[in-house]
C-alpha cells in the first residue's frame, strides 16, 4: 500500500501526450490548447474611441464652441483631419481621426447648428491607443491552456480559427459485477442497478473527455478478459469499477496482468478507496476503481482527472474553497487519508452530510464537495478552517 501523494505522483508522472487536432473555434470551449498562440495584429489595431462623443484636440475643450466637421461611424476611416476649434462626431469603436487626441462623451456636450459646446470637462481622454492591449507577435495563450468561455473572444480577436487542441482522451468505462443490471431494468432478488458506469461517464463528459460506456462485465475472468480483447480499439484508458479488491470474485488485477498490463500499484492509503489499480500496456492505460460508488466518484476526481489532463500537457486544478467547519468532524482510525462528503450549511460554513460509508450513493448527491483529513489526524473541531474540493 502506497501513500496518496506517491500514488498521485506515479499517475501524473506516467501520462504520455495525446495527439493534437484542429477544431472550429465555436466548438473549442473546454478543450486544451496544443500550441502557443501569438497575436497576428496590434490590439486595438488603431486608436479607437471608447465612447460615443466628439473627437477633438484636448487643448481646445475649454475654448468655446467646436465645429463638427465629420461623422465617424465604427468601421469607417475618417476622411478629415481635426484642426484647431474643430471636432468629429464619433461612435464607440470608431477610428480617432488625425489631429484629435481626446473624445468628449456625448453626455458632456450640447449641440447646436453644427457646433458643440463642452459642458463638463473630465480627466478621461476616452481613447484606446493602438497596441495598448497587445502588439503583433505578443504571446496570447500558452500550450496546455484550458479554453474557457472567457478566452474565446481573445482567440477570435487574433484570428485563431480553427483552434489547435489536444484530442480528447477516450475512456472505456466498464462496470464489473454479476449482480448488476442496467438502470432501465428492475432488479430482482440479490441484483442491484448499475450506477457506477453512468456516474463515471457523466464525470468524464463533464471534464471534457470522451467516455465510451462498454457495459457490464460479470464476475468471471473470461468476462473481464473479453472486454479487454474485444473493446480495446480506440480506447486510451480503461476504467473498471469493482472487482479490484481481495475477494474471491475480484478478478480484474489478475486478468490485467494476464493480458500484459504492467500494474504500478494495487493499493493506496486512502479512505474510501484503498483497493485501486493503475497500470499500462503499450499506449493503453487502465484504472481499476473500487465498486462502492463514493469510492469510485472520489478516486475519479483525485486520480483519473489529473491523469487525463496531464495527457494534454496541463495540470488539473480542482475548484476549491476555504470554509469553516460548523460541527466537529472526527474519526477513530487515522492510518489513511480520508475524504468525506460535505455540504454548505450556511455562508462560508460546511458540515458533514449524512454518510453511511462508501456504498452510500445518496451522500454524493447531497454533497457540495469533499474534504480531506490527512493521515494521523483525527478530525476537525467546530470553527476550524478547511479546504473543500468542490464538485464540478
Amino acid at each position: 500500500m502506497i501513500s496518496f501523494e506517491k500514488a498521485l505522483e506515479i499517475v501524473t508522472g506516467s501520462a504520455g501526450l495525446i495527439e493534437r487536432e484542429d477544431i472550429p473555434l465555436i466548438e473549442s470551449t473546454g478543450r486544451v490548447l496544443a500550441e502557443d498562440i501569438y497575436s497576428d495584429i496590434d490590439m486595438p489595431p488603431f486608436d479607437k474611441s471608447a465612447m460615443d462623443g466628439f473627437a477633438c484636440r484636448r487643448e481646445d475643450i475649454d475654448s468655446g464652441r467646436l465645429k463638427i466637421i465629420e461623422t465617424v461611424p465604427a468601421g469607417k476611416i475618417p476622411k478629415k483631419t481635426v484642426g484647431k476649434g474643430e471636432c468629429s462626431r464619433i461612435m464607440t469603436g470608431g477610428v480617432v481621426p488625425q489631429g484629435a487626441d481626446n473624445v468628449v462623451m456625448v453626455e458632456n456636450t450640447e449641440e447646436d447648428d453644427g457646433f458643440v459646446t463642452v459642458t463638463s470637462i473630465t480627466s478621461e481622454r476616452n481613447v484606446c491607443h493602438k497596441g495598448e492591449d497587445l502588439k503583433a507577435g505578443d504571446p496570447v495563450m500558452r500550450r496546455g491552456t484550458v479554453i474557457g468561455s472567457s478566452k474565446i473572444a481573445l482567440l477570435a480577436s487574433v484570428g485563431i480559427d480553427p483552434v489547435p487542441v489536444f484530442r480528447r482522451p477516450v475512456l472505456g468505462i466498464v462496470a464489473t459485477g454479476s449482480e448488476l443490471v442496467e438502470p432501465h431494468e428492475k432488479p430482482e432478488g440479490a441484483m442491484i442497478r448499475n450506477s457506477n458506469g453512468y456516474q463515471l461517464c457523466s464525470q468524464a463528459a463533464a471534464a471534457g473527455f470522451d467516455p465510451r460506456y462498454l457495459g457490464i462485465a460479470g464476475d468471471t475472468p473470461d468476462a473481464v478478459g473479453r472486454i479487454i480483447d474485444e473493446r480495446a480499439e480506440g480506447i486510451d484508458i480503461f476504467i473498471f469499477s469493482g472487482g479490484v479488491s481481495m475477494g474471491e470474485y475480484d478478478f480484474v488485477p489478475g486478468v490485467l496482468k494476464e493480458k500484459g498490463f504492467d500494474l504500478f500499484f494495487e493499493k493506496v492509503a486512502v479512505k474510501p478507496g484503498k483497493p485501486m489499480v493503475f497500470g499500462k500496456k503499450g499506449n493503453c492505460w487502465v484504472f481499476g476503481l473500487p465498486g462502492n460508488p463514493v469510492s469510485t466518484f472520489i478516486l475519479f476526481e483525485l486520480f483519473v482527472k489529473p491523469f487525463c489532463f496531464r495527457m494534454m500537457e496541463t495540470d488539473y486544478i480542482h475548484r476549491e474553497a476555504v470554509a469553516t467547519v460548523s460541527k466537529k468532524i472526527s474519526r477513530k482510525k487515522t492510518g489513511r487519508r480520508s475524504h468525506l462528503p460535505v455540504r454548505y450549511s450556511g455562508p462560508g460554513e460546511v458540515s458533514m452530510v449524512e454518510y453511511h460509508g462508501s456504498a452510500h450513493i445518496g451522500a454524493i448527491a447531497e454533497a457540495d464537495g469533499f474534504i480531506a483529513i490527512p493521515e494521523s489526524v483525527s478530525g476537525f473541531e467546530a470553527g476550524d478552517r478547511v479546504k473543500v474540493i468542490l464538485f464540478s
